[in-house]
């Protein structure tokens, strides 16, 4: 029997892949297919995940074995064939290409072909570039605090912020002095 697979993308509008593959293939086979499709490097950490109709995760299927507290079995991708968790045409599943971000392809068994294989994945169907593969989220740079003026113990507490230096409790804050070697 042979799975058709449509996939798409929330972040990209106009994308969508269609994936014909045999029902006997594994999850990694399919893992392949779609990595191919869009042209993503096979360094990445992905899941499968099968869903209800309303998206919410239910199974997951790993790349590779790892510790679950889920109350499903712990499967992986080489190990799993698509046939033994996909039963009906219009079953969804959520493809999480980019682990740390939690990015996903949205997926759907959308036919089941009786009476054919395939020897090999085949994309049928290929509109829109993909999104990105790894979001760069690091945008930001940390640069150190400018130490062009040392404060003093009166830049503190100022008449001027509404206090009265006069009424503070020199007990309660020790020594206030500072050195201009430890700021931090």
């Amino acid at each position: 029997m042979i799975f058709k697979f449509t996939i798409v993308s929330d972040e990209v509008e106009d994308f969508v892949r269609v994936i014909e593959i045999d029902s006997e293939a594994t999850f990694l086979d399919l893992h392949n297919a779609i990595l191919d499709s869009v042209k993503y490097e096979k360094n990445q950490m992905t899941s499968f995940f099968t869903c209800t109709d309303d998206w919410e995760k239910e199974q997951e299927v790993t790349l590779v074995e790892m510790e679950s507290s889920s109350e499903y079995d712990n499967l992986v991708m080489e190990d799993t064939k698509l046939e033994e968790l996909l039963e009906d045409e219009k079953q969804k599943l959520i493809y999480i290409f980019d682990m740390f971000s939690e990015r996903a392809f949205f997926m759907e068994l959308t036919e089941m072909i009786p009476g054919k294989d395939l020897k090999k994945a085949v994309v049928t169907e290929a509109t829109g570039r993909p999104p990105v593969q790894i979001e760069d989220n690091f945008d930001f740079v940390a640069t150190p605090p400018k130490a062009t003026q040392i404060p003093s113990e009166d830049d503190f507490f100022t008449e001027e912020d509404g206090y009265d230096l006069e009424e503070l409790d020199e007990e309660g804050f020790g020594d206030l002095s500072f050195d201009e070697g430890n700021l931090f």
